[in-house]
This record gives C-alpha cells, sequence and structure tokens, in this order.
C-alpha cells in the first residue's frame, strides 16, 4: 500500500511540475511513477507492480468471461425451447480469507447466468446458481482454473 501511496504522491508532484495540472498529466506521472517502482522493486522490496498485473489479468478476464456470457444467456434466451439446465453447484474453495471469497462471489454474480448464493460456515464451499448446470464439474473447473486461480494470483 505504501508503494501505492508513493506512486500518487510521483503522479501529483509530476502534473504539478510538468505544467498544467490535467488528467493526462496526472496520468503521465503515474505511469512514470509506476515505471520508476518497477525498477527500484527489490530495493524497495514490494510486489506492488507485480500485483497491479495481475490486478490487470483479473480485469481483463472478468470482462472477456462477461462478455462471453452475456452472449450466452442472449442465445438462450431469445431461443425458442429452453435447451439449458439450470442448477445449484456447490464450489470447494481453495482459500478461506474472507477478501477472497467475496471477490470472487462477486464476480460470479456480476456474470450474466450465474449466481453466488452462499457460502457455508465453515469457508469451505461457494454455492452457485448456474443457468447452465448440465456439466457440474466443467463449471466448477471453469470458476476454479478461471476467476478463482486469478483472484489467488492477485490477492495473495
Amino acid at each position: 500500500m505504501k508503494a501505492f501511496a508513493l506512486n500518487i504522491v510521483v503522479a501529483l508532484v509530476w502534473a504539478s511540475t510538468i505544467g498544467p495540472f490535467t488528467p493526462g498529466n496526472v496520468l503521465a506521472g503515474f505511469l512514470i511513477g509506476y515505471f520508476v517502482l518497477w525498477l527500484l522493486r527489490k530495493q524497495l522490496k514490494t510486489r506492488y507492480t507485480s500485483r497491479a498485473f495481475q490486478m490487470l489479468k483479473l480485469i481483463l478476464l472478468f470482462l472477456y468471461e462477461l462478455w462471453l456470457s452475456a452472449f450466452r444467456v442472449a442465445i438462450d434466451v431469445l431461443s425458442p425451447r429452453m435447451t439449458f439446465r439450470p442448477g445449484i453447484v456447490g464450489l470447494p474453495l481453495a482459500s478461506d480469507d474472507d477478501v477472497q471469497i467475496t471477490v470472487l462471489a462477486n464476480l460470479i454474480t456480476l456474470t450474466p447466468g450465474t449466481l453466488s448464493m452462499d457460502v457455508s460456515t465453515d469457508k469451505s464451499v461457494l454455492y452457485v446458481h448456474a443457468m447452465r448446470a448440465d456439466d457440474p464439474e466443467g463449471l466448477k473447473q471453469s470458476i476454479k482454473s478461471g476467476f478463482e486461480a486469478q483472484i489467488k494470483e492477485a490477492l495473495d
């Protein structure tokens, strides 16, 4: 968190000294600060730059899954017959960290066609309602190798 604050300070100092204080100058300062922190990551003993990259990968994965599932749901809704089989699947969780479970549950809920319903009291299972639960094992594997793995990389 200190590295992020330092990056913000560098961005603000850059924007105030380089010329007019504009969003473009703040962004340029932020990128320069990020690059400097990346160069000094071993001396500062920070994972800020790699964590930021992992967060970007998570955001891109979510946007891809959002687009793909929205397309699938639109096809299902517009088709004259119900060819999918909805159901509830118990997803075993790899982590008992509250933040990781919350992020996973929210990403699942924000993805069309799926809804996080509940977490077991021992935080070992997340119950997910899926519009397409024809292959429960495939659904579990898809979530575990996609969202869960990327969340673990970004937040560990």
